[in-house]
This record gives C-alpha cells, structure tokens and sequence, in this order.
C-alpha cells in the first residue's frame, strides 16, 4: 500500500506474474490485492508502454543478450563465483517460484554477489545438473533439467552488457509446458 493508504501502481507485477509465472489474473489478483479485471487492465496497459518504450530488438541485440545468457550458463556450470558475479549488475535480483510445491527462496535475492553464490550453492547440491540455452518469453533464457525432467526455467533481463533481473519458476504445475515432449 502507498502511505496515503491508496493501492499502488502495480503494472509489472501484473504482466509479470502473467507472463513469466504464467500465474492466471485471479492467482495475480490475490497476490496484489485487486480484482482480475484490474490486473488485466493492468497488465494491457503495461503491455502498451513497454512497446511504445521500447525499440525493437535488432538481431544484433539479441545476439548480444543471448551471449551474455550463454556466458552466464558457462560461468555456473564452471562454478566460477567471479565470473558470475561480472555478468550481473551490481544491483541484480532473482525472484524464485515454488508455488508452494517445491523449495524456492522466499525472497528476492539482490545483490550480484548473493545471487551468484546462490547458483554456485545451487550447482554443488544437485550434481548431474544440467543448464540449457533456450528462448523464454521471447528472450534468451535457461532451462534447468535433473535426469532430463526439466525443475526450472529461467527468464531474465540484460541492460546493457549485464543481467539486472532474473526470474526462476520451480513450481511443477507452471513447468508442465516445459516438460511436455
């Protein structure tokens, strides 16, 4: 809530939670306290000023994204701490979703220190893991998979020639499309 006790603007939460957590507008809706018909106007106008915001990405751009995303996928599976912590900007952040169904962090991770050895933690608890490069949401992105069943897809943000937000989604329900042949 603002101080002044009105709801605050909450258009990325809403196309967030739509489109990276594929959470319904009613599972969005009880997250942020307002109703689905709110949060999908919400989510519509969000949509709106990010295209009229953003320039179109050229293929160079991309090219650029998807290397800083492979180079970070390379640095995690090396385990290498200094390496991961020179692909993420100094004030990254990584929101994980569990649903409730498996462990995840309860809150964010900021900082591109913690985040990064929290990959490394990550890689030492589950040997055999494997990290694919794969297309999320339109950006490049990474798909964790454990004896080939996939336990998480990563979406992320590169701002210039960093990684600024991460997003994680480990709840098995939201994974289904993932894992579907």
């Amino acid at each position: 809530m603002a101080d002044d006790g009105r709801q605050p603007h909450l258009p990325g939460p809403a196309r967030l939670g739509t489109r990276v957590f594929r959470y319904s507008f009613a599972e969005v809706a009880e997250i942020v306290g307002r109703s689905p018909a709110a949060c999908r106007q919400l989510a519509s106008s969000a949509r709106r000023r990010l295209g009229a915001s953003q320039a179109p990405a050229t293929p160079a751009l991309a090219a650029r994204q998807a290397g800083i995303v492979r180079d970070f996928k390379q640095a995690w599976e090396a385990k290498d701490v200094d390496a991961l912590i020179g692909l993420l900007d100094p004030d990254a952040t990584a929101i994980a979703d569990g649903g409730g169904l498996v462990s995840a962090g309860l809150h964010p991770i900021e900082g591109r220190e913690r985040i990064a050895r929290y990959c490394v933690d990550v890689a030492g608890m589950a040997p055999g893991l494997t990290i694919l490069e794969r297309t999320v949401n339109g950006q490049p992105g990474l798909v964790l998979q454990l004896a080939d069943v996939t336990v998480a897809v990563m979406a992320s943000e590169v701002s210039g020639d960093r990684i600024k937000h991460i997003w994680g989604v480990r709840n098995p329900e939201k994974l289904r499309p993932w894992t579907a042949g």
